[in-house]
């Protein structure tokens, strides 16, 4: 897959089947909209192509928001490219970008500089300065710019639309397996190992201490997880606990792994932590030693989870 940092694309790619999102986890809902625009690409031959937006324009505009993503750009484009995406257009949004005409994004991005042939959006897409463009906006200019536009119908699951919101809310909650099927599989944090205060090794459970920067902040609690190391595909069984530490009086969210039968030096390295079952919420203990019997307890249940 060919990754471009803007519009400006050669010749070759224009012409494509283009979709636009944030495609933040490529769920299901997103799948089945890729697997529409393979079908278009085998009957018309014409490459796919996504459009997407970094940093996400929501988290641009609301600077609260540290904590929402589901995925990393890397992982995006590891699923995009599991998808048969041709191309990437991954575009900076800043505020110069955002204050451009919902027309002028038409005519001059995705008509001049793309060609886009056919158009894939949600129905509540928007877009231009002050969202002021919708798919009714697109649907008038369709002739004029020489496109087709696509809006797929939402994938639902008894009776609910399968979005990044809804995966979103049941990793807050806690619902770990609904969340992953509706991702078709695990949901993993990428990040650098960091230095740490030590505490897990003082009370016998050495500790990755890993940053999780603006991924959305799962329910706080322990789970059991497998762990990519830094450009291997080899995974090692342990257990997490992600949240503030509250028997050391911790207020920042961070991410301890605590793997199984390993003994090497990874500090900044990058590990991917696969999370596979939410194991007990998070708790303040009275003393290390109530805690320390509680971490045992965590580490078979997570270990049978694992086999």
């Amino acid at each position: 897959m060919k990754i471009f940092s803007g519009f400006n694309i050669p010749q070759n790619y224009y012409n494509s089947i283009i979709l636009i999102g944030n495609f933040d986890g490529v769920h299901l809902g997103h799948q089945k909209l890729f697997k529409r625009a393979r079908q278009y690409k085998k009957k018309f031959n014409y490459k796919i192509g996504v459009i997407t937006f970094d940093p996400m324009p929501k988290m641009f505009f609301n600077k609260s928001l540290n904590n929402f993503k589901l995925m990393s750009l890397s992982q995006k484009i590891k699923q995009f490219e599991k998808q048969k995406v041709d191309f990437l257009i991954n575009q900076k949004f800043s505020r110069k970008f955002s204050e451009i005409k919902a027309e002028t994004f038409i005519k001059k991005y995705l008509n001049k500089k793309v060609k886009a042939k056919f158009l894939f959006v949600s129905n509540n897409f928007r877009f231009g300065n002050k969202r002021e463009g919708d798919i009714k906006m697109l649907k008038y200019f369709e002739r004029e710019c020489i496109y087709k536009l696509i809006i797929p119908k939402p994938l639902k699951k008894n009776n609910k639309i399968i979005s990044s919101t809804v995966i979103r809310k049941l990793l807050c909650d806690g619902n770990l397996n609904k969340a992953n099927m509706y991702l078709t599989r695990n949901w993993e944090i990428e990040g650098k190992v960091q230095k740490g205060r030590q505490v897990g090794g003082k009370i016998g459970f050495a500790t990755c201490n890993i940053d999780i920067g603006n991924y959305i902040v799962a329910k706080p609690g322990v789970y059991s997880v497998r762990v990519r190391l830094d450009k291997t595909k080899k995974k090692v069984k342990g257990i997490a606990n992600l949240g503030f530490r509250p028997t050391f009086n911790q207020n920042k969210i961070l991410l301890e792994v605590n793997l199984f039968n390993f003994n090497r030096n990874i500090y900044n390295k990058k590990l991917a932590v696969e999370f596979i079952k939410f194991i007990r919420r998070e708790k303040k203990f009275k003393g290390i030693k109530q805690l320390t019997n509680q971490i045992k307890k965590d580490i078979r249940v997570a270990k049978n989870s694992l086999k």
